[in-house]
Parts: structure tokens; sequence; C-alpha cells
């Protein structure tokens, strides 16, 4: 199999970089093939703009970039790591928490490479039917702050719901299945017992990340939704929720 690493932390020495080292050695040790795009090594540029699509403008930047794809006049970059997104059977996004989202470089890089008409479209299905169905994707972060604030009644939120943008309205929309996340919290000055515990635990979620059951959102095709049209808003069909559940679990067919 093929896996993609996305690795976004300006620090080489950094336990973030440590865990990227990690993944190529493990996946590669389990027989798969490994790409990084190491963006801050690569010199990713960040912001998107219309130099990106070799003069093609309007009647938009949506839509100017997805004409770009369709002429072959993307940035050659850009072209790169589509590609690599369309060899991979697993995309593994690795970052640390940074202002309770992905660094700067890594949101360029989502809003670069997943151009309309190639990730997305009016015509192309979304939500678990999307262009890059078939495949695999995890998120794998770190954060300094504790566990306890990423709980329901943390002052942070639950840390699912604020990868919920990621995992659902990015990887979920393009049609990845979705792993659970990889987070570890506290992950600052750490005891080397620590240390030794986060890197063992990563190791052990990549020794399983082509047999883990994805998170279990529901299809936007699948008939769990109303008004599928582009006039009408998309929503859950009364009566599918499971008692008591609200918010971002709605979207789950199987509540946890």
């Amino acid at each position: 199999m093929k896996a993609l690493i996305v690795h976004a932390h300006p620090d080489a020495n950094s336990l973030t970089a440590t865990l990227k080292d990690l993944a190529v050695s493990s996946l590669r040790a389990d027989g798969h093939d490994v790409v990084v795009s190491d963006l801050y090594a690569m010199k990713w540029q960040s912001a998107a703009d219309f130099t990106d699509f070799d003069g093609v403008t309007g009647p938009d930047f949506m839509h100017a970039s997805g004409t770009a794809y369709e002429t072959g006049r993307l940035s050659s970059d850009i072209r790169t790591e589509q590609q690599k997104l369309l060899d991979a059977d697993l995309v593994i996004l690795l970052f640390p928490l940074w202002w309770f989202t992905v660094p700067a470089i890594l949101k360029g890089w989502i809003d670069r490479v997943f151009t309309y008409n190639f990730a997305y479209g009016a015509t192309i299905p979304r939500y678990g039917d999307g262009p890059l169905a078939g495949k695999r994707a995890m998120l794998a972060t770190l954060t300094g702050s504790r566990a306890g604030h990423y709980t329901p009644r943390g002052v942070n939120g639950p840390i699912d719901d604020l990868l919920f943008p990621l995992n659902h309205g990015l990887l979920h929309f393009t049609g990845f299945d979705v792993l659970p996340p990889f987070v570890e919290h506290s992950a600052v000055h750490l005891s080397e017992d620590r240390y030794l515990q986060i890197t063992d635990r990563f190791r052990r979620r990549l020794a399983t990340a082509f047999t883990t059951d994805p998170i279990p959102y529901r299809s936007e095709a699948g008939g769990d939704y109303t008004g599928l049209t582009h006039s009408d808003a998309s929503e859950l069909a009364p009566g599918l929720e499971t008692p008591g559940t609200t918010g971002f679990n709605l979207h789950l067919a199987d509540p946890r």
C-alpha cells in the first residue's frame, strides 16, 4: 500500500518531526511505500491566489481553480501534490494544534491542493462519495494543553469538535474513509517515559492504519439527508438521530 504523510512543523527537532520519521520507518518496515510532503522543508507557498492558474481568471477564484485543473494550467507544485493524493491509499496529516487548528502552511496546502473539479465540484459526489473515495486518512496532532481541557466540559471544547472541520468538512467531504485521530496532549517538556509512551502509541496506531474501522460518518447520498439539491439545504431526515444526540454527533451513523 502507499502512504502520504503531510508534515507541518518548522522545527526538525520537534516531537512532531520525530513522529513523522517514526511513521516513515514504521510504515516502510510493514512493507508500505511512503511519500512525505514536509511543507516547511519544501517552503510551501501558503497563500492561494490567481498566480497558481497560469493566467486563468474568473468568473471567481473557485471556478478559476477548476478551469486551471481541467486545462492542465495549475502550478507544478499543486499538480505534484494532487498526484501524491491520487497515488496514496493512506494520507496522514501530521501537525501541532495551533490556535485550535492547523498551522497556516498546512491550511495553505489544503487551500491550494484541494481545487475545484479535483476534490469537489457542482456535479461531483461529496460527503463519503467524493473523488478520493476508497482512500483512508488520519489526523495526527499534538497539543500543549492538558487532556482535560479538550473534554465536553473542558475550557477548550471537545477535541472531536475542534477536529470536525478537518475530519468531516475536508476529508469525509472529499470521499476519504476517516480514521479516528491520533491526539496526544501535554506534549511539551516531556519526560523520557512520556516520550516513549507517545511514540509507542503512535507506532501501534500506524500498525492498524489499514484495518481500523473509520469514523462512521453518514454518507450524504445514502438516504439519511433531505433536500439534496444546491437550492435546498441538506439536512438530516427527522427521526434518524439517536435520542439525545445533538451537534456534530448527528452526522455519525453510530454515535459514540
